[in-house]
């Protein structure tokens, strides 16, 4: 954890966060900025720098990652009509919080390509 880190001070509790699902490793929350009705975020617990990183050095946690996001989409509603994960990484993408994160979009017509 590092307490630079807003997604692990959410975490931490330390910072408010609206949480739609957590398990042992995994806590996802709604965006504060949404950009679709469901704009949730799906985050590891441990502090990984990206989607890069989690994925090399965790395999299964970044699976867990992409299942807790499924999750995400049923308990929204979305997963019949349809969703978007997107993981952004590095600056050039605009990733802003450098801890690993995927956001869950959907609830409206998502356009390609994205921006």
């Amino acid at each position: 954890m590092s307490t630079d880190c807003l997604f692990c001070r959410i975490v931490q509790r330390s910072v408010p966060a609206t949480v739609v699902h957590e398990t042992d490793t995994v806590l996802a929350f709604r965006d504060i900025n949404p950009q679709a009705e469901t704009h949730v975020l799906v985050i590891p617990k441990e502090h990984y720098p990206d989607a890069a990183a989690i994925a090399t050095a965790d395999p299964a946690l970044a699976g867990e990652v992409m299942a807790v996001a499924g999750e995400v989409a049923k308990i929204d509603g979305v997963d019949a009509t349809g969703y978007r994960l997107v993981f952004n990484t590095g600056a050039d993408a605009n990733q802003t919080v450098f801890h690993a994160h995927c956001h869950v979009l959907g609830g409206r017509t998502l356009t390609w390509p994205p921006g």
